[in-house]
């Protein structure tokens, strides 16, 4: 399971795949812009979303392995609701980070290409 989440969390978009158009820009400046940018997606509450994922995920997989059989089936199904759960939240997260900090370089003027 964790070998599923660690391969989740890899595909997902980080704040280091942000493509501006870069002529005509300060690169000083744009360096400075982007910590500042990536220090407000740092507000994005992602260990809150895996937290919260990961209950839900637990929740419904213990329930769906309930409905299967025995009580090896809900742990099993829990622990498995439990992982796609957070890995869901995680990328929920990064994606949101991501966003966040696009709109703050579009903010201060920069072209943002993806």
């Amino acid at each position: 399971m964790a070998a599923c989440l660690a391969v989740t969390l890899a595909a997902c978009t980080t704040t280091d795949e942000v493509i501006i158009d870069k002529k005509g820009v300060n690169m000083a400046r744009y360096e400075q812009d982007l910590a500042e940018c990536r220090s407000y997606a740092d507000e994005v509450r992602t260990g809150e979303k895996v937290a919260k994922g990961a209950a839900s995920g637990a929740v419904v997989g213990g329930l769906i392995g309930a409905a299967v059989g025995n009580s090896r089936d809900v742990q099993q199904g829990a622990g498995v609701g439990a992982v796609s759960g957070g890995a869901r939240g995680a990328a929920q997260g990064e994606r949101e980070e991501v966003r966040v900090v696009k709109q703050c370089l579009r903010g201060r003027g920069y072209r943002v290409l993806n």
